[in-house]
């Protein structure tokens, strides 16, 4: 063995066994960090809420007898912005929530926090828009609630949604189930969301046509599961944090490692620019409409058909596989020919963007 490649392996040997040390809650006080979606995440999640709740794996939804539950809360800014608006948000989070975990949509609760001061055609607006991206999505809103906060003690609107699923009987997805050789297959372009809200916020003097890819994936994972059924080992979907934080996590979750080809990620040119000119990587902007699937390598080729096959999904693409080695990190082969290892940020790069 090369004395480089016996560097690179001792290095990697002290970052793994880091890596297998529980997470410690010790902040003294919580950041905007803790928001977003990266180290700071996990560790408030890992260290704190997960072990006073029992809980034992980590996901998207959780599974009470044959249903799937989730909820999640809105807070963009600003709540409209090209391509979508926080209404639409707060539907297609939820539902997608859902759709990884393997459950059909059924059915949300809506929680509205107002800011006193909004105008009453910004709120019916947003009403419209929760509506119609309700219905997209196949899914009724059955509940909800509404609360108004003080003018300043809220930005416009925030929203909170529970979704409710029934579970698929084709889906067997968990991060225990991933194997060395699993391919990894991303759905479409990535950062198109994260840097669609960067931009709507006007503090840099940068334009570029950029949408949010703010969609429901339950036909694409659908369609995933009628192609390759128990062959599909985990799904995600790429939202805070990004590509690189959804690998991050289940290669630890997993106790496995992965390997993400750059040059197969696909990165829209504009929002290729825009992330150079802002100094900010796309593996770790957020995306709306967007997943990740692991699938055993024998189903990967069919897989990948039946994701391109759905509208809205025709730029999926296999971008990595699962490794045994070196457990529970994520190996960038980088678009030169180099390697580099792709970590956890701290927080989020772009805050509140959902």
């Amino acid at each position: 063995m090369a004395v480089e490649d016996r560097a690179e392996q001792h290095v990697l040997g002290l970052i793994e066994r880091v890596r297998a040390k529980p997470l410690r809650f010790r902040d003294d006080q919580i950041t905007m960090a803790h928001g977003g979606g990266g180290k700071a995440t996990m560790t408030l999640i890992e260290g704190l809420l997960a072990p006073a709740f029992d809980i034992e794996e980590l996901a998207d939804a959780g599974k009470v007898g044959g249903l799937a539950v989730t909820t999640d809360s809105f807070v963009v800014k600003p709540i409209r912005f090209p391509g979508g608006s926080i209404g639409e948000l707060a539907v297609n989070g939820t539902v997608n929530d859902l759709a990884v975990a393997g459950a059909l949509p059924l059915a949300l609760t809506l929680s509205l926090i107002l800011e006193e001061g909004l105008p009453a055609e910004e709120l019916r607006s947003e009403v419209e828009a929760i509506a119609s991206a309700a219905a997209a999505a196949g899914v009724r809103i059955v509940a909800g609630d509404t609360k108004v906060v003080e003018r300043g003690h809220c930005d416009s609107m925030y929203v909170t949604t529970t979704g409710i699923g029934r579970m698929d009987e084709r889906a067997s997805l968990s991060p225990s189930s991933l194997l060395p050789g699993d391919r990894i297959l991303v759905s479409g372009p990535i950062g198109e969301h994260g840097m669609a809200i960067m931009l709507a916020r006007g503090e840099f003097e940068l334009e570029a046509p950029i949408e949010s890819d703010t969609k429901p994936l339950w036909p694409a994972v659908d369609a995933l599961l009628a192609a390759a059924g128990d062959a599909v080992r985990c799904i995600r979907d790429a939202t805070r944090g990004g590509l690189a934080s959804v690998v991050n996590e289940l290669a630890r979750a997993s106790g496995l490692a992965a390997v993400v080809r750059e040059a197969d990620v696909s990165v829209q040119p504009a929002v290729a620019g825009a992330c150079e000119i802002l100094g900010i990587d796309p593996m770790y902007v957020a995306n709306e409409g967007t997943l990740v699937a692991f699938v055993a390598p024998e189903a990967a080729y069919s897989a990948l058909a039946a994701l391109r096959s759905v509208p809205g999904f025709e730029g999926a693409a296999e971008i990595g596989e699962v490794m045994s080695k070196p457990a529970g990190m994520v190996l960038l082969e980088t678009a030169f020919g180099g390697r580099r290892v792709m970590d956890l940020l701290v927080g989020d790069p772009l805050p509140r963007i959902c």
